[in-house]
Order: structure tokens, then sequence, then C-alpha cells
């Protein structure tokens, strides 16, 4: 590279830099408003906030807390033990949030497995629905995730959509013992996967016909997966019980891609949704100046009213 272009360069990349870290300082919300609770229900995740709050799960809960968030979501819940898990349910409830999901998960959720049909997938899977109401009581959970894992390549997708519903029955009793809900999650990660949209996870929920067997609507997935995100919603709404964020592209905080969050939680809104939202993405950018700017755009997509 020649020198004067390497300056060049380097200049603006040094103004950027400059006008991204003044942009976000100006940005800094006041006392007043940092700690007040948002319209809608947001919940961060264990690690969003490490270089304002450090390492500690507990510490970042309270900063989540002081940032006006009221709940916490965890997918990585039930490999912790026993004594932080109590000790992330103590802090929820004294603070009075909300517990959002963890993911149920015995080996199984990202490889061939229930759409097999065999008996061993359909064990593992009741064996960690057992497990997964204990973790629930530390933390008072009310969700929590579940993938089916992949598609089966000799089998029909009839036949492996039955073998899917046949699989979660059992489990959902289980759950509603204890009302945990088991939410669903069509994802776009990879073309191997199971469920894809909505619509489908939508067919399947009916057919297990339980009220611990529900959708998990991840507005990140389902613009990859559909698009026509609102429509779909509503088509679904009665199966949904629970919905993720991510803009795209990059599964970024709101205002960092192409999805219209203000627009999306102002109909949230106005259909009453009174559910947790998990931020279940990336911090756009590195650093404490990266979440503070996370914050602000949270701020900014929650101005709905």
């Amino acid at each position: 590279m020649e020198r004067r272009k390497f300056l060049q360069q380097g200049t603006l990349a040094g103004l950027s830099t400059l006008a991204f870290n003044a942009a976000t300082a100006a940005a800094i919300p006041s006392v007043t408003e940092a700690g007040k609770p948002f319209n809608l229900n947001y919940a961060p995740h264990d690690g969003m906030f490490k270089n304002s709050a450090g390492n500690n799960v507990l510490d970042q809960i309270q900063f989540m807390y002081d940032q006006g968030f009221r709940s916490f979501e965890d997918n990585g819940l039930m490999n912790r033990d026993v004594a932080e898990q109590e000790k992330i349910g103590n802090l929820l409830a004294k603070l009075g949030m909300q517990m959002g999901v963890f993911v149920i998960d015995g080996g199984d959720n990202w490889k061939t497995s229930l759409t097999t049909g065999k008996q061993e997938f359909r064990d593992t899977f009741v064996k960690v629905c057992r497990k997964a109401l204990e973790t629930a009581k530390r933390v008072n959970a009310k969700w929590a995730t579940f993938v089916p894992g992949y598609f089966e390549r000799n089998l029909p997708i009839g036949v492996q959509t039955g073998n899917v519903i046949e699989a979660l029955r059992p489990g959902a009793a289980i759950l509603e013992s204890q009302g945990l809900v088991m939410v669903l999650e069509p994802l776009s990660d990879n073309a191997d996967l199971f469920l894809r949209t909505a619509e489908q996870t939508y067919m399947i929920c009916k057919a297990v016909n339980s009220p611990s067997c529900k959708i998990l609507y991840d507005i990140y997935h389902m613009q990859r997966n559909t698009g026509n995100l609102i429509p779909v919603m509503d088509l679904c709404w009665d199966e949904i019980a629970y919905i993720q964020i991510g803009d795209n592209p990059g599964r970024k905080e709101p205002t960092t891609g192409e999805i219209n969050y203000k627009n999306i939680f102002k109909h949230l809104h106005s259909k009453g949704y009174k559910g947790v939202l998990g931020m279940e993405h990336g911090n756009a950018h590195p650093g404490k100046e990266g979440e503070i700017a996370l914050i602000k755009a949270y701020r900014e997509s929650d101005a709905f009213l």
C-alpha cells in the first residue's frame, strides 16, 4: 500500500472512531432515564454488559436493572451449578425481575434426533424435561427453549413431523405439572434444522395440544427465513409465548440492520403483549462504548408511544 493512502486511511479510521466515541458519550442517559423501565419487557443475557459490570453474572443483572431492564435470559442456565442458579433466582426475586428463557438441551438439539422416531432420543428428551423443572424452580422460570434437532433425510417430511409431535407430547405433559412452557424455536442457522418457520411450528403446537408447548418467535431468524414479520406473527399469535430480538444482517441490537424494530415494538404493545422479549444478539460495537450504544438503541426503538 502507498504511504499516502495508508495515512489517509489511518486518518479516516481515527476520525470514525472519534466520531463513534463522541456520539456514544453524548448518548449516555441521564440518571433518571437510566433507571426508568422500558415500555416493553426486554431481557439482556450474560456477557452483554460485562465491560460495564464485570464478569460476575450477578453484578451484570444488577447493572441491567439499574439501566431499566426488568428481565434476564440465560440459555446456559442448566449448565450452571445449583448454588449459582439459586443466587440468580434470589437476586431476580429481590429486584422484582423476571427470568426469561433457558435452553432445555440433553445434548440432542443440534443433531438428527426427534425426527427419527427413535426411542433413545425420546427418552433423553423426557429425562431433560424433568431436570428442567428443577432448574426452573430455582429461578422461577416460566419458559424454556427447545429445538427438536435436524432433518432425518431418509424419511418423508410428514413422517418426521409426526415423529416430532409424538416425542414432544410426553415432555409437554411433564412440564405442565409445574406450568413451565416449552417454546419451540424455528431457526435459520443452517439448512439441516428441522424447524424453519413459525407456521410450521404453529402446526406442531396445535397437534401437541398442550399449554406447555408454544412458539418462540425469534424476529432475527424469521426475517432470514420468511420475512413478512408482522402478518406472520399475527397469524400465529395464539401459539406464540415468547419473542426474541436481533437485527438483520449481523444479529446485533435494533437500529443496526434492516428491521424496523420501533414499528414492531409498537405493534406488540398495541396487541397488549406483556411477555418477555429476549435480547438474543451480540453488541454492534466493542467495550463500554458499545454497551452504551446498545442501551441507547433500545431507548430509541422503545420510544414508540
